[in-house]
């Protein structure tokens, strides 16, 4: 039976419910009362509503009650866990690395494991912050390509690299104490100490004690006395063998001892023969590449990388060395065939599992290799400033400012390294950015090989030398002057289609110089030229004409071109200005058939489309100037010069030779062209004959060092603690000559030390006590005296006194103190020449090994003192010699009416054979008579013409070197010594120590740091960084000095803009204006539309700017003030800022008369800046200015300016 469920129904109507409503005052809030009934209120009906106070209530929610905020509420908050408390965790800590490891013994033969051996290992507790080796662990993964600059490099190659021992033992040195001057009586921080010093004595200088008058009581000195006494007695265990001498026989009796000692082993041993000089070092190998490669494939049985044609002769022998892993350095002409080279490397590297890196020093050539090497290798990247291309590539292609950057920060790409190309290594005489090759070359590690690709230059075997010194490896020089497509050279004269014809050949393909066809050009010129303009070979003028006529000479010379079926042609023209004059007027040439019209649209068509906007409407065109010839890949059949001058930044000058054949290497396709066609206009003039040749067969430019100190490289080097900037120049291209004989100066220098070691005292007792001051003082007076004679004879009333006819004292290797007189003066200005009538002896023997010593051994006041003049012996003689001004040692007041082309006559007249017995001439006869008179009147010299009264010489130094050669003569005439009978002796003795001492002076000084030509230059920009702060008076790197190191120009300038807060207040765009007066390269005036913030920030940074030069100056540098303010260039800063602002490229070339081509690289140059400056405000932690650095350089990377390059497409 089912039970029926029971349904409550609720009340028929709501007041039937057990509630009862109560509203709130006039809120709105109800309250529900447990009691049936109507709804109530608490305000009694009728009243109007009142608001409730909003500050108690406020209280009572917020103050009161805090809890009751959303803020604390944990509902929606993520989940958390109590941490367990754990004290013990404190005293934990990280073990310590293993100090040994197992190493494996096998057998040589089979390679069995026959046991372990413990062996201690080394540098186990290395990082990239404290260590240089290579064996420190790898950084973090984000920094592995471009390393940090707070890690250290890699220890350079060539460099000895110090190890635990040598830095011990350093920290030790520096560690050892001074016990006699080092020890304090006042501890640091102490204002007053204790003085331990006797009361019977003088107390030490302050804060310093003397350690040996603290020890005075103990009477350290009188060991030997107490050894002595116990020597013999009953308790000596050797007093019945040894009896007890006098106190002072010890000494005299172990000198005698010794003296014995060493006279038998003297004669029982026969003296060692003196170290053979090491072998000269040749680190520059030369490479023979005339001889074949015969056998290139039985060594190379399967070569890393095969072409299509046969490697060249010089080709081979690089090859053969790359596979023995040698460092070579290529040069060849252009075109010849370099990268052949660069190419088997990269094969190379990779067969091997390593990496290459290819530097070049332009970004446009780095694109093209990438393009080229990508099509053969596939596994190649490129790292630009603003490109990054598959870092992770075995083959890196970068600028060689990227790879130095790289070196300095630690990048871990360096460990995987074993090949580093620079190709136009000649680039290294670039005045500003040279030094950045020598800089890389110093750095890079030991286990990196070097490939050098250069033009021909003349002293490629000195610049090898110097990179095989450097590494201590030898450089294998590979240098031909073979070109594969040989130039010839041609004048054009014409600029009309009836003078398209007029081209004449000048250099042929041998290298034979036409004259002919020199002036044939010449008279084919002086046709068409007005008669007032006929001037024969005179130089050209800058430019003649206009537009108009340049357009009718290259119209005439190509269609001369087009008939001799010599195109595609190369124009080269050395002004931007009237490169795009001339492109644009031959827009109505038409040198294309129509199938490569055809080909020409699609491919803009295709170069378009990847442009937006407006800059598709832009002049679509490529412009080339010189800088087109830097390696850039673009052969052609002909190469034509618009003029064969330039203008180098200063001054017009003519083509240099390397500049010429570096341009004229284009022309010429190998395999297509059997010769290549160089062509000069000639416009105005035909040039000089003589120029031609020197430009077209002279010399090309020798490599030469553009070394100089920048202060990222100081401060780099300086947060190193192992290494110095004085090895950094020690081992620059500048200081190579004076440091390959370095080897030699310290064995040199060694056995100095041995001869002066075996040396006997001179006796400096009794009357010869004042020796070393007499020598000192005759070393000091003679330097003096040919100072001031130096003065005189570089003096123009000093070369005017040495006239005909003047008596002059001699003073050289043949004659000591011998008066002459003048008969004839050299009109030549440059190196002066004196032809004198001298006196001298009658010669008794023919041979000259029998004449005695010209001047006297030991020389006494009198030699010292004025000119103890020579006077023949026995009969007087005479002679002519050609004298240079140094070795006129007086010029004396006397003047000899003389003939001297008379004389001259008869002296050469008498050194012929059936002359030589004739008696001289009257002339002859008489000079000489008064040069004996005026030597036997005037013993100690006749007067001589005072510098000062009668040469009218002002000089500080001549002055001072009067008033102090008169002091010395002085003290030379009271010296005592010279009255010993001993003092002649005794003088040879000294005399031979110090010449000993002063050569080992000279060898320490140029083994030293003080020799070096930059060191003054380094200590005054160290001191300029100390003054800034960047660095401390212990040479220590502050934060400032580490966020310059990130800075790749103007560090100094940038860094103390970021720390004077002048950037932080800015808007991004207005930064980026601001900057852009660093990296602008044309002057000019910001001009008066810019705003007032803008204008204001300019003033800022030329008065930062100001304050830095003024440091500089007055720390002693040689830059002023105003050159170092004028460096900045505000000329672009409203295009700048425009463009930062979204304005487009086409409505920005309106704005500025520069040519879009620097305006391009300064906005490229400017967004490389800002992520430098970026990097550096993370570091200091500023993340507003760097988050600005980030979006200037997002806003100023847009459209044409940045588009791809079409190489890396």
């Amino acid at each position: 039976m089912m039970e029926t469920e029971r349904l409550v129904l609720p009340p028929p109507d709501p007041l039937d419910l057990p509630l009862r409503a109560v509203e709130l005052g006039c809120t709105g809030r109800w309250e529900l009362l447990n009691a049936p009934g109507a709804p109530e209120s608490t305000l009694p009906h009728g009243l109007p509503p009142c608001a409730p106070d909003l500050q108690q209530e406020a209280e009572q929610l917020f103050l009161s009650s805090p809890a009751w905020l959303p803020l604390h509420g944990v509902e929606h908050s993520a989940r958390k866990w109590q941490r367990k408390m754990d004290p013990w965790s404190l005293l934990s800590a990280l073990g310590a690395p293993v100090p040994s490891d197992l190493q494996a013994q096998r057998h040589p033969t089979t390679g069995q494991i026959l046991g372990y051996k413990e062996v201690l290992l080394e540098n186990t507790n290395l990082s990239a912050t404290t260590s240089l080796s290579l064996r420190r662990p790898p950084g973090p993964i984000s920094q592995s390509l471009w390393g940090n600059p707070t890690q250290y490099p890699f220890w350079p190659g060539g460099m000895d690299e110090p190890t635990i021992t040598d830095l011990s033992t350093r920290e030790e040195a520096e560690e050892e104490i001074d016990f006699e001057k080092d020890l304090l009586t006042v501890p640091p921080g102490f204002k007053k100490g204790v003085d331990f010093a006797p009361k019977d004595h003088r107390a030490p200088a302050s804060g310093l004690l003397s350690l040996s008058r603290l020890l005075e009581p103990l009477d350290l000195g009188g060991g030997d006395e107490d050894e002595t006494d116990a020597v013999g007695q009953p308790g000596s265990p050797r007093g019945d063998t040894v009896s007890a001498p006098p106190c002072s026989a010890p000494l005299a009796r172990a000198s005698s001892l010794e003296d014995l000692v060493l006279k038998e082993a003297s004669t029982a041993v026969s003296p060692p023969e003196p170290p053979k000089p090491p072998p000269q070092e040749q680190w520059a190998i030369p490479v023979d590449v005339t001889s074949p490669v015969g056998d290139f494939y039985r060594l190379i049985p399967q070569p890393a990388f095969q072409w299509a044609f046969e490697p060249d002769v010089f080709q081979k022998q690089a090859i053969l060395h790359l596979e023995r892993h040698d460092s070579v350095f290529v040069a060849a002409h252009t075109s010849a065939g370099k990268t052949v080279v660069a190419e088997y490397a990269i094969a190379l590297a990779q067969k091997h599992m390593t990496r290459t890196i290819y530097t070049s020093p332009i970004k446009a050539l780095s694109n093209q290799k990438f393009r080229d090497f990508r099509n053969t290798f596939a596994d190649v990247g490129l790292l630009t400033g603003d490109v990054q291309l598959h870092p992770e590539a075995s083959c890196l292609i970068m600028t060689t400012e990227i790879l130095r950057s790289m070196l300095y920060s630690g990048s871990d790409v360096i460990r995987d390294l074993e090949w580093v190309i620079f190709d136009e290594v000649h680039y290294i005489n670039d005045a500003e950015r040279g030094v950045v090759w020598e800089e890389v070359l110093i750095m890079l590690p030991d286990h990196v090989s070097i490939i050098l690709l250069s033009a021909t230059v003349p002293n490629a075997l000195e610049f090898a030398d110097w990179i095989g010194r450097l590494k201590r490896r030898q450089i294998y020089v590979i240098s031909t002057v073979a070109r594969p497509v040989p130039l010839e050279h041609y004048l054009f004269t014409g600029n009309s289609p009836k003078t398209q014809g007029e081209l004449f050949l000048l250099l042929d393909s041998r290298g034979a110089f036409h004259t002919k066809g020199y002036y044939a050009a010449v008279e084919a010129k002086k046709e068409r030229m007005s008669k007032h303009a006929q001037t024969f070979g005179a130089k050209q003028p800058t430019h003649q004409g206009g537009p108009a006529q340049d357009r009718g000479v290259y119209l005439s010379l190509l269609a001369s071109l087009r008939t001799r079926a010599q195109l595609p042609v190369v124009v080269f023209t050395f002004s931007r200005g009237r490169c795009d004059e001339q492109a644009s007027g031959l827009t109505s040439l038409d040198l294309t058939t129509s199938s490569e019209k055809s080909e020409i649209h699609l491919f803009l068509q295709r170069c378009l489309a990847r442009l937006r906007g407006s800059d598709r409407q832009l002049p679509q065109v490529l412009f080339a100037t010189e800088t087109f010839a830097m390696g850039v890949n673009m052969p052609a059949r002909t190469v034509v010069f618009d003029s064969m001058r330039k203008h180098d930044g200063s001054t017009f000058r003519d083509l240099l030779p390397g500049e010429y054949v570096q341009m004229a290497g284009r022309a010429g396709r190998r395999g297509l062209d059997p010769t290549g066609t160089v062509i000069l206009l000639c416009k105005g003039r035909v040039p000089e004959m003589a120029d031609l040749h020197r430009m077209m067969m002279g010399k090309p430019s020798q490599l030469q060092s553009q070394f100089r100190l920048t202060y990222t490289m100081i401060l780099n080097l300086l947060r190193v603690d192992a290494l110095r900037v004085e090895d950094m120049m020690k081992r620059s291209f500048s200081e190579f000559p004076s440091r390959k004989d370095s080897k030699a100066h310290e064995q040199a220098l060694a056995e100095l030390t041995k001869r002066l070691g075996a040396l006997e005292e001179p006796d400096t007792t009794g009357q010869l006590v004042d020796l070393p001051e007499y020598y000192n003082w005759g070393e000091e007076l003679t330097e003096t005296q040919g100072l001031i004679q130096r003065r005189i004879i570089d003096s123009v009333n000093g070369l005017k006194s040495l006239s005909v006819g003047r008596v002059v004292v001699v003073k050289n290797q043949e004659h000591h103190n011998a008066l002459g007189v003048i008969l004839q003066v050299s009109s030549n200005s440059t190196s002066r020449v004196f032809t004198t009538l001298v006196l001298c002896d009658k010669p008794m023997s023919e041979d000259p090994q029998q004449k005695g010593p010209a001047s006297p051994d030991v020389p006494y006041p009198d030699d010292l003192v004025g000119f103890k003049l020579f006077l023949p012996e026995g009969p007087c003689d005479h002679t002519v010699a050609k004298l240079q001004p140094g070795d006129v040692a007086a010029i004396t007041t006397k003047v000899l009416r003389v003939n001297g082309e008379k004389i001259l006559e008869d002296f050469s007249k008498r050194q012929q054979p059936k002359f030589k017995k004739e008696p001289p001439l009257a002339a002859v006869t008489t000079a000489v008579q008064e040069l004996l008179r005026l030597a036997q009147a005037y013993p100690a010299g006749p007067p001589t013409l005072d510098p000062v009264n009668d040469l009218q010489l002002k000089d500080v130094s001549v002055v001072e070197g009067g008033l102090r050669a008169r002091k010395l003569e002085e003290l030379i005439r009271g010296a005592q010594c010279v009255h010993s009978p001993r003092f002649p002796a005794q003088y040879l003795k000294l005399r031979e120590r110090m010449q000993i001492q002063k050569e080992m002076e000279r060898l320490s000084f140029l083994l030293s740091d003080q020799s070096l030509l930059l060191l003054p230059e380094y200590h005054q920009r160290v001191e300029v960084l100390r003054t800034l702060g960047y660095v401390d008076d212990a040479g220590t790197v502050k934060l400032a000095g580490r966020v310059a190191c990130a800075m790749s120009s103007h560090e100094l300038l940038l860094t103390e803009l970021m720390f004077d807060n002048a950037l932080s207040a800015l808007r991004p765009e207005e930064i980026a204006a601001l900057l852009s007066g660093l990296v602008c390269q044309s002057s000019g005036d910001p001009g008066d539309q810019l705003p007032s913030t803008l204008k204001q920030g300019v003033e800022r940074v030329r008065a930062v700017a100001k304050r830095i030069g003024e440091v500089q100056v007055a720390c002693g540098l040689n830059q002023t003030v105003e050159e170092f303010v004028g460096e900045l260039n505000f000329g672009l800063v409203e295009v700048v800022y425009e463009w930062a602002r979204g304005m487009p490229f086409s409505e920005l070339a309106g704005l500025s008369g520069t040519p879009e081509g620097l305006v391009v690289r300064c906005i490229q140059r400017l967004a490389e800046m800002c992520r430098s400056l970026r990097g550096a405000a993370r570091l200091v932690g500023e993340p507003v200015l760097g988050a600005k650095m980030e979006t200037a350089a997002t806003l100023l990377r847009r459209d044409i300016v940045f588009a791809a390059s079409l190489y890396t497409q």
